[in-house]
């Protein structure tokens, strides 16, 4: 028998049991839970009985939210595929490339609540129930495993580490709350499928219940797509790929992006409403007749808009083209890291071995014990909000908002330099109780000048004999980096520039083997030597797992009518070690 169109089924997952090691977690794809589709018949309750299914798995994709139009979105393989009592359970193995680290992540901490299956069905069965019709497959097989955030079968879930029995008793609503649920169920269901208020009011006054309430929808949307759809572009282009160029498009024309692709150039010229309109095609309801208002209400409510995902993409670039040409020089002279959470994280530094023995008689080496040396750092969230109003769409005012955006781009950058320039003119304790600059540790300069010849060769001696954590090993960690304030800059590029010397005392020893860096935020009358941190890092800068930089998120604006955008910044900075950095006085 020919097979059936192919066909998906989602379930919401609980805590799971991935391993980061082999990147692989146990799901529960499919369990006889029902689950309400329609036929030419009308609805009917489908069953998937774990005995029928065809158990080949070659080449079977994990993929995410079903999504097909590019590679990148294949996350991962189905390793093994079980039957477990009625159950159907894989092992998913997620890929180890570098663009789905943030999966990897959400899977092991169980931010990821969704699970989903695509099938084909060979044939049915079917038997009548006191609930209605209920449909199983005679024979079906498995075509993708997918992690989705829109669940349909509660019992379907990423499993526990320690797997817990379910529980044998179940929380119930009181009459009043369970009405309040099913209004409130059915608004989120007639909202999230872009139809009007009232279809939700008609089916709240028929007391309808989430079956129906589908089915009610379900007829609502065919009737809809079967209208007349006005589109500004004749292009059969999957819709992913339009909403990337008219992102691409606008953020060109917010100054996000230095050159236009060549494929985005026929949005270069689209206005914001005409984006929002065709948007509103794109979910298969016509604009013709419809106002602005009433196309913007639309577009911008939608909780998976092409147009609010467009508007999103385009401010982030924009907001990281700004940021990145912000950016600090400071960071130059640390290591970056990326933290998993908001707990304290500490760096753990080994002492020096110090110099190999020579072997005993007995043949035995001598046992040696390394000092150990940690400091602390810790991640904080810094961000604002962003509105796109009504007006400033109806306008097509990119220049405000390009404005707004660029602005906050170069306040997270702001944010970055302040603390890292707090952290290093503030001199805190490290962890032995002495702050990082102290005559003690002899890495302040002796003689205070401006930086000359004479000051640079002293400092680069005192960094050069410096000696590790046993107080004997000379770790040789020459500096590498000039840090002035702004000041000062003339004076240093005077000093590093390289000339050709017509007698031996006017050569510039220096040239080319120290990097000028200017900060401006510095305050006057202080210099600082770093060395490179490939060999000594002093400094370090952190940011959380898969979120480096500024964050651009969309949230529903409920005050206006428009977009409303948060963005975000989760930062932190902290010494590593004083021994790389010398710091000089100019009087």
């Amino acid at each position: 028998m020919p097979l059936d169109n192919a066909m998906t089924r989602a379930a919401t997952t609980r805590p799971n049991s991935y391993n980061p090691e082999t990147r692989r977690v146990l799901a529960v794809i499919a369990t006889p839970s029902p689950v309400t589709r329609r036929d030419a018949r009308g609805a009917f309750h489908e069953v998937l009985t774990a005995d029928t299914l065809d158990l080949s798995i070659a080449g079977l994709p994990v993929l995410d939210s079903h999504n097909t139009a590019s590679v990148r979105h294949q996350i991962g393989r189905v390793h093994a595929v079980t039957i477990e009592g009625d159950n159907v359970v894989a092992e998913i193995e997620i890929t180890s490339a570098d663009d789905a680290a943030p999966i990897r992540q959400r899977v092991e901490d169980g931010t990821v609540s969704g699970v989903s299956i695509g099938y084909r069905v060979t044939g049915w069965t079917e038997r009548n129930t006191p609930q209605g019709r209920v449909k199983s497959p005679t024979g079906w097989r498995l075509t993708e495993v997918t992690l989705t955030s829109n669940p349909a079968d509660p019992a379907a879930r990423l499993r526990h580490q320690e797997e817990s029995p379910m529980p044998e008793t179940i929380e119930t609503l009181s009459p009043q709350e369970a009405e309040t649920q099913r209004r409130n169920d059915i608004r989120g269901l007639v909202r999230a499928a872009g139809l009007g208020p009232e279809l939700a009011d008609q089916l709240i006054d028929d007391e309808a219940d989430m079956t129906a309430a589908k089915a009610a929808v379900f007829d609502a949307q065919q009737t809809r797509r079967s209208a007349p759809v006005v589109r500004l572009h004749g292009s059969n282009e999957d819709p992913a790929t339009i909403r990337t160029r008219q992102a691409e498009a606008l953020a060109y024309r917010m100054g996000g992006l230095e050159e236009l692709p060549e494929a985005s150039r026929t949005f270069a010229d689209v206005s914001l409403m005409d984006m929002a309109r065709e948007a509103v095609d794109r979910m298969g309801t016509s604009t013709r007749g419809m106002s602005r208002d009433e196309v913007l209400h639309r577009a911008a409510a939608h909780g998976t808009s092409d147009f609010a995902l467009t508007v999103m993409d385009a401010t982030g670039k924009t907001a990281m083209a700004s940021y990145r040409a912000a950016e600090s020089p400071l960071k130059a002279l640390c290591r970056k890291q990326t933290l998993r959470d908001f707990k304290t994280s500490t760096a753990i530094r080994l002492g020096e071995m110090g110099e190999l023995e020579e072997m005993a008689e007995n043949g035995e080496f001598t046992s040696t014990s390394r000092a150990e040396e940690g400091e602390s750092i810790n991640l904080k969230t810094f961000g604002r909000r962003i509105d796109l109003t009504r007006n400033l769409i109806i306008n097509d005012d990119l220049n405000l908002l390009s404005d707004t955006v660029r602005a906050f781009g170069e306040a997270a950058a702001q944010t970055e330099a302040a603390i890292m320039v707090a952290m290093l003119t503030g001199n805190p304790d490290m962890r032995d109780g002495i702050p990082v600059f102290d005559a003690s540790r002899g890495n302040i300069g002796g003689t205070a000048g401006l930086p000359s010849k004479a000051t640079l060769t002293e400092n680069r001696e005192a960094m050069r004999l410096r000696t590790g954590t046993d107080g004997k090993t000379i770790i040789d960690a020459p500096p590498r980096y000039l840090l002035v304030p702004a000041d000062l800059e003339t004076q240093a590029e005077e000093i590093l520039a390289a000339i050709q010397p017509g007698t031996t005392a006017d050569v510039n020893p220096f040239a080319g083997k120290l990097r000028l860096l200017v900060e401006p935020r510095l305050p006057s009358g202080t210099w600082y030597l770093f060395a490179d941190p490939a060999r000594l890092a002093c400094l370090r800068y952190a940011y959380m797992s898969g979120a480096e930089g500024v964050q651009v998120q969309r949230r529903e604006s409920w005050n206006t009518l428009g977009l409303s955008f948060r963005g975000f910044l989760d930062f932190g900075a902290g010494w590593l070690d004083w021994r790389g950095a010398q710091r000089v006085a100019t009087s």
